[in-house]
Formats: structure tokens, sequence, C-alpha cells
């Protein structure tokens, strides 16, 4: 199905050009067949003979019912312009096309109408020229014209787009222009029916029997009875109980299509034209957006360079309107502010106008096009310059914007909400379903390791900065992005790991995808030869007091690897609980439970002493082979069966798991 819309000046024959084509009245009420004038949205609908159907939506062409034209136009994707061939040009002429401009309508095929009354040329040239700069005239390519004579002026000539003389009261050149619908029907562009599904609501009654029925142009995407569409704003969930297309049932339709729902669980009082009905997840149901603004190209509108809109604007968009609050960012981007708010996407197109300022000369009134470039754009900072920085960047961007575009801006979003705003191909998330600009993402890599290294070096006998509060100091929202930024480095980059082990972050010396290398102080630590001194032990990160206390400590296990001083010889060491973690973490030393510390290659030493006994052992028999006492061996026994070095039997006697050697010195770690 294809829908086209009608446009033109009052009482040009739109309605009697549709009554011609189709046999059906698009007047809907009394009033309108009575007084011969549109006043609300009228429906009808074709089958061409290459059996493709045509809906029309009938909008009404007098000045006061302007809001009732955009409510039909808005939502489809071509419109037939008519013009009298005996009034030519006039000015609701100019109101509809420069909506239909602002509104980026690219299809579309011009009809001059009551050709029986008047030569058409005239009003076919004077159209011509009027359409030519506009999106209708742009976007209609070279496509060929039809049933209408060659003007002398070239840019009259209507070769951008069909142009037909008919008269619907003698029929002359209605096969003409009903070939022409079934050519243009061919070239227009086919929606994804994939996509998510927003319907703009034109009627709403209610049928004897069934309830409530809504009416609107699916644009794309797909419904099916039993669908569930939330209604904006309020997103209430509302179920299609019955689908009709063109008045015929129907399991389910896919856009371009008029198409009627009946609701289920609502009654018409709580519903209106303009509402939409939007599949959850897949719209951002906004009220404050950047736009960059379109003027028409006609003589009454200001330079690009020079717009000055007033602080108040209707907007337009599908068949919804609402008040906007305008402010200008630059001289073409301007920040809305709705009083209705709106589901959109990245890359609409809204109208602006302002009803009550007086019209030009030729009848018109000031109306402005308007892309969506950001439908929840970021609050703008108090500093001066702030608007204007926004301008310099919103100018930059393409129209539509693309996802890096949006993603340079807000440095993260989620990858859902990058949808519901539109936005395709979405690179790779960082982290779960967030997504991040890549420069945003590396800066905040360096800010990260600069404030763990900082924390370092304010407390360096902490076990590292807590997780939450990176999160805090970089104004993340979610822990999860820290834990990424740990983990991740730049290719090539030369930045120290960051270990995020134990909800703490520490640096770590080495490359990417090796563990990180052992202190060398802790190397030599582990070379003390039995009987000697330990060498000197430093470590960057630890104060001098505690290096030398943990020199003290390994100088007296060298002779003697088991015997653990005890906690006071530690506190008069100067080695605390906070001191003897912090050296630990540093590879120094290795604490056991009931305050028992030892060097860091324990497990080794005692390994090797075990396996020499007869297996298995008990508890006593361990504690005199490494020659300590009871307070030390039952927790290293117990540290042994946790590593997998010792396997605890069912009579508290041990057996080793591997051989002698087979595990490295720091207990497989």
């Amino acid at each position: 199905m294809h829908v086209f819309a009608t446009a033109g000046h009052v009482d040009h024959g739109k309605s009697m050009l549709v009554r011609a084509l189709t046999g059906m009245e698009p007047d809907r009420w009394e009033a309108e067949r009575r007084r011969g004038m549109t006043i609300d949205l009228g429906f009808a609908w074709m089958t061409l003979p290459s059996g493709a159907e045509i809906a029309f939506v009938d909008v009404p062409g007098h000045e006061r019912f302007v809001s009732n034209m955009l409510a039909g136009a808005g939502p489809a994707p071509a419109v037939m312009f008519v013009v009298a061939a005996d009034e030519g040009w006039m000015p609701q002429s100019a109101d509809h096309l420069a909506a239909i401009d602002a509104l980026g309508i690219r299809h579309g095929i011009l009809v001059v109408s009551r050709a029986d009354l008047a030569d058409p040329a005239p009003a076919l040239r004077q159209a011509a020229i009027k359409i030519a700069d506009t999106s209708l005239g742009r976007g209609c390519g070279s496509a060929g014209s039809a049933g209408a004579q060659a003007a002398p002026d070239a840019r009259a000539d209507p070769g951008w787009m069909e142009a037909i003389a008919v008269s619907a009261v003698t029929g002359q050149g209605l096969p003409d222009l009903v070939a022409a619908l079934g050519r243009l029907a061919a070239r227009l562009p086919q929606p994804d029916p994939h996509c998510g599904v927003r319907l703009w609501l034109d009627r709403v009654f209610a049928v004897k029997g069934s309830g409530t029925v809504v009416t609107g142009t699916l644009q794309a995407g797909t419904v099916r009875t039993g669908d569930e569409l939330a209604l904006t704003p309020s997103m209430r969930m509302l179920r299609i109980r019955g689908l009709q297309s063109l008045g015929a049932p129907a399991a389910q339709v896919s856009g371009v299509a008029r198409v009627a729902l009946n609701l289920r669980g609502v009654s018409t009082r709580e519903l209106s034209r303009g509402m939409a009905l939007i599949q959850a997840g897949r719209w951002t149901v906004a009220s404050v957006i950047d736009v960059r603004l379109t003027p028409h190209p006609s003589g009454n509108q200001q330079p690009p360079g020079t717009m000055r809109l007033p602080p108040r604007l209707m907007m337009h968009m599908g068949a919804a309107r609402t008040v906007a609050r305008i402010r200008m960012l630059g001289s073409r981007v301007a920040r809305l502010s709705l009083d209705y708010p709106l589901p959109l996407h990245v890359g609409d197109r809204v109208l602006l106008r302002d009803p009550g300022a007086p019209a030009d000369q030729a009848g018109g009134r000031p109306i402005f096009g308007a892309t969506v470039l950001d439908v929840m754009p970021p609050r703008l900072a108090l500093r001066s310059g702030a608007a204007a920085a926004a301008a310099r960047e919103l100018a930059s961007w393409p129209e539509p914007p693309a996802a890096s575009d949006l993603l340079r801006r807000h440095r993260l979003l989620r990858a859902s909400t990058a949808s519901a705003m539109g936005l395709r191909d979405l690179p790779p998330p960082v982290r779960g379903e967030w997504l991040a600009d890549p420069v945003h993402w590396q800066r905040l890599r360096q800010l990260l390791a600069s404030a763990v290294a900082a924390h370092a070096a304010r407390d360096p006998l902490a076990p590292g900065l807590p997780v939450d509060a990176a999160r805090a100091e970089l104004g993340l929202s979610d822990r999860g992005l820290v834990e990424a930024l740990a983990a991740w480095r730049a290719s090539g980059s030369a930045d120290e790991l960051i270990d995020a082990s134990g909800g703490y972050l520490r640096l770590s010396s080495g490359s990417e995808g090796e563990q990180p290398k052992p202190d060398r102080s802790v190397a030599a630590a582990r070379q003390a030869a039995p009987g000697g001194n330990a060498a000197k032990v430093s470590h960057p990160g630890l104060p001098a007091r505690v290096a030398d206390a943990v020199q003290t400590v390994l100088t007296g296990l060298a002779d003697a690897p088991f015997s653990a001083p005890d906690a006071g010889r530690l506190l008069d060491l100067g080695l605390d609980a906070r001191a003897a973690a912090a050296a630990e973490r540093a590879g120094l030393l290795r604490r056991l439970p009931g305050n028992v510390v030892l060097a860091p290659d324990a497990a080794g030493q005692a390994a090797r002493i075990l396996a020499r006994l007869p297996q298995p052992f008990t508890a006593a028999e361990a504690r005199q082979a490494l020659r300590t006492t009871r307070r030390v061996v039952i927790p290293l026994l117990e540290w042994l069966d946790r590593e997998g070095i010792t396997r605890r039997l069912a009579d508290d006697r041990r057996i080793m798991r591997e051989p002698q050697g087979s595990r490295t010195s720091n207990g497989g770690r």
C-alpha cells in the first residue's frame, strides 16, 4: 500500500479529485458536504491497474484548518499537490508547499485541476517555479512529465516531477493521473517492516459492539492483532484487539499503510488526535530536543545566517502539535522545550510555525522545518559560551547524525538508550550494554590510572582505591565501567596495568596480556640464603619504616623460615595489620590466620620438607619437621590444603598431592 496526502489551496478541487479517482466520499461530515469545503481529514482509497493500493488522506485547504492539514500530511510519505487551472497559485498553495518543504517530503505529483475551465499551462508553469526549489521539487528527480505542455522557461519545466492536467467533472486526464500515480508509487522507497512502530492517531471513535477504534498512517514497522503498544506520553500499555486496513480485517499490517486499530481497555475520552502508539523501548519520549533549522526558501523568510525565532512557536510532528519554547544556540541551531512530550528519533523532521504572525504580501506565514539532532541533549553549563560551543558542535553534524556523533557528545550511552534515540550501526559495547566514545574512554582510563596512583601515594598501606570511590571520582553511574576501564588498555599503550581484584584498584607493572611481574625486591628476599642475611628489601609503594620492618622479619626467617614472630614482636617492629597487609600485597610477606607472618616462598619450602616425610603424616610430625610451633603449623597446613599442595584425610592426617617441585615457589600463584 502507498499513502498520499492531498495539498493545495481551498476550493481547488482536492476532494472532488479524490472522489473521482476512488468513487468514495472523503468528506466525512455533513457540514463539509453542505458547505462544499473540507474541514477535517478525509480518507479514501483505490486499487491501481497494477494491483497496488493507494490510500488518500484528504486535507483541508482553508487557512483556519492548517493544523488539521498538517496532521494528515505529516505522516504521509508522498503528496498529490493540486492547483486549479482557473485560479493558479494562491496563498494556501504557498502555505501548503512551505509545510511540505519543512517536513522534508520528497515524493509527489503535481495536478492542475479544473482543466475544463481554463488553459492549465500558465498554472503549471507558475506551480513548477514555486515547487522547483523545495524538497518536493528536488526529491522527485528527473521523472519526465505527462499530460502537461512544455514551458518556455527552463525553471518552469516540470521534468523534475510528473505534472498532470485533469478535470474531475469531464474525466479529462484522469487515466493519465492514474498511470502517473502508479509510476510514482513504484518509485517510493520501501520502509523496513522490522522498524519500531510509531502510529500517530488522527481519528478516535467508538464502534458499537467493538469499542474504541483509532486510525492513523503506519509509516514503518508491523502491527499485529494481540500486540501491546505504549500510548504516549503516559506509556500506558494497550492491547490491539482487532486490526483493519482499508476497511478489511487483517492479522498483521506493515507500513506504509492506513490502519484502524480496535483497542482493548481504553475509552475514547482518554485518547485524542496527536497521541501516538509506539513499541516500548524503540522511541525516546522527549520533552527537550536540539534541532537544526531550515527556513522555507522564499523571499519572506530570513536568511539562514540571521535566523531569529520568537520565544514560542507551535511545533508539528506527525499528527501531533505542541508549543515549543525556543532557545537559539547559534544561527541555525536551537534547543526546543516542548509542552507536550513526543516520541522522537534522531533525524526526524519537525515543523515550526507561528499561527499569530502576520501574513506576508502573498498571504503566507513563516514556516520553518527542523531536523532533530538530539532527543536527550545534555544540560548546558552555566559558563559563558556553552551555548555557542554546543552550536558549533551540532552545526558540523550530518543529517541524520551518526552514532559516533551522539557518542562524542554524550560520551557514554547504553545500547538500549541509543537504539531508542534512533541510532543504528552501534559500536561494540565496552561493558554490558554500555557504549563509549573512544576518545572519552581513553581519557577515563588515564584519569583512573592517575587516581589510583594518587591514592597509593596518599595512603601507601591501603589495599588500593575502592572501586566505588573511583566510580564517584570519575562521575560514572556503574561500577562495572570502572572494572572495564581497569582491564582495558589502548593498543600499543605502555600504561601500567590496573589490578581490580577484591574490590580495590592497584597499579601493577606488566605488558598487555601478561601477568604482573614480581617486584625486584621480592626476588631479592626470596634469594636470601639460609644462614645468611636477606638482601636489602625496598618497594616503591611502601614507606621506609615498613620496608625496614619487613627486612627485619625476613632476616629472622632466613635461618628458621617457620619461626614466625609473635604479635608483640610485630608491633614492636611497627608491622601492624595494615602494614603487614601492604607488605603482602607487595609480595614481600605471606600472612596466615592468627597473625602468622612468613616469607613469601613459605609454601615451596614447606612442600619440599613435608614431601620427605613418610606419607601420610600428622600435624605433630609436620611441626617437628618444620621446626615450628602449633600456632604456626596449623594455619600453615590449612593454607597448604587450600592451595592443593596437601590433602587432609578423614583421620586428620595429610598426604602430599603433588611431587616436590611440581608447583611454583609461591604456592602456584
